[in-house]
């Protein structure tokens, strides 16, 4: 097996198994790109990335807050690396950078491009409804997501799946894949090939007003914008609170469409339409613009997530009112 020297840039935890299999891979790890330590927390403490915690010492570790300059392109360049590995690193990449390593920069993503092309691929596919999305291995160049693919690998997605969930799954799946691409360069027996004009998407990045729960949208539109919002921004909610007599935000953390009642008197979008307290299989049913959504977890501000049937009794019950509905 050909090694070669490898550069590696990634932050969030997505990017973890594959930094892991390089380390464990036959190749050199020759050094690490990540981004700035940032404040995080209530004590806004600067927190190192989850890249930079997994690699700890062993190897060279660099953190530009952009890689416009010479200088910021050094510590990549005195590397000598013959590809950089891309993923989720959170910076655009100049051609100056793209042209740093002898076979190029590959980048692992998480969908099947050209669809879902940009920041946030596993969310968006989420909201949309997708069945199917996978990883794909390519080479970069100057466009976002356009460079030629290695290699492609579908997964379907749960009905259950969340954004934790499904990341997990298909950074597990790119770590491995990732290795064989590399093989495929070492040996020269890699064939890239351009992605398709048909089928391009955009996966524009996450905005915290996207998490506002609309009422007057389907049912099951909601339980996937639940589900794909998870572990951020989270899916929120707002009712009428008559103890402060001010709106009350509420986090949903986990829901369900509501089985079909044809006898079901009709409602508001954003009624509560029933409370079932059990313990276990508690839930808040609230009428959609389209069928009506079980809500299983929830939380106050400052609070911890708590099963629905929590709220459903106590000394501070959610009452059935209207929640206050803006639109995502």
């Amino acid at each position: 097996m050909t090694r070669l020297r490898v550069a590696f840039a990634g932050t969030p935890e997505f990017a973890v198994p594959t930094l892991r299999s390089l380390m464990d891979s036959p190749h050199e790890l020759v050094g690490v790109l990540t981004q700035p330590d940032r404040p995080s927390g209530r004590g806004r403490r600067l927190t190192p990335s989850r890249v930079k915690v997994a690699v700890g010492t062993s190897v060279p570790v660099a953190q530009p807050a952009t890689l416009k300059s010479v200088d910021d392109r050094a510590p990549l360049a005195s590397w000598r690396p013959d590809v950089l590995v891309v993923v989720a690193y959170g910076l655009i990449l100049p051609k100056a950078v793209l042209e740093i390593p002898r076979l190029g920069c590959v980048n692992v993503h998480a969908s099947l491009l050209p669809r879902w092309r940009g920041a946030a691929p596993v969310e968006r596919a989420l909201l949309a409804g997708d069945e199917v999305t996978g990883v794909t291995i390519m080479l970069m160049e100057e466009g976002l997501d356009t460079g030629p693919v290695l290699l492609q690998r579908q997964v379907t997605i749960d009905s259950r799946d969340t954004g934790i969930s499904l990341r997990t799954r298909l950074a597990a799946l790119g770590a491995p894949l990732l290795l064989e691409a590399l093989q495929g360069l070492a040996d020269g027996t890699a064939r890239p090939r351009p992605q398709p004009a048909e089928g391009v998407t955009y996966a524009r990045k996450l905005e915290k007003r996207e998490a506002s729960i609309d009422w007057s949208q389907a049912a099951v539109r909601i339980e996937r914008q639940v589900r794909a919002l998870q572990p951020w921004p989270v899916a929120e909610t707002a009712r009428f609170d008559p103890r402060t007599g001010a709106p009350e935000r509420l986090l949903v953390h986990a829901a369900r469409v509501a089985p079909e009642d044809t006898m079901a008197v009709p409602a508001r979008p954003g009624c509560i339409i029933e409370a079932n307290g059990d313990h276990r299989e508690g839930y808040i049913r609230v009428q959609c613009g389209a069928g009506r959504l079980d809500l299983l977890t929830l939380q106050r501000p400052g609070g911890t997530p708590m099963p629905a049937s929590l709220f459903t009794r106590g000394s501070q019950p959610l009452e059935p009112l209207t929640f206050l509905g803006g639109a995502a």
